[in-house]
């Protein structure tokens, strides 16, 4: 099992699980738009009895403008 740990963006601090540890990027869907990830440097905990892979992934762009609700 691996995880991303999403850094910026209106996601920032979120985990995820990852498909795959050797993904280089996530398109995620947020609202009615998409937001883009980039991964940042080489996975940490790989061993085998030292937890879940984790990646860390910084945020790029969105999709469109994302603005904070009047809620």
């Amino acid at each position: 099992m691996a995880i991303a740990r999403l850094h910026g963006g209106p996601l920032d601090g979120q985990i995820i699980p990852l498909d795959d540890a050797d993904q280089d990027s996530l398109i995620l869907p947020y609202s009615e738009t998409q937001l883009t990830y980039r991964r940042e440097g080489e996975p940490s905990h790989t061993g085998e009895h030292d937890g879940p892979t984790e990646a860390v992934f910084s945020f790029v762009e969105s999709g469109d403008d994302i603005s904070p609700g009047d809620d």
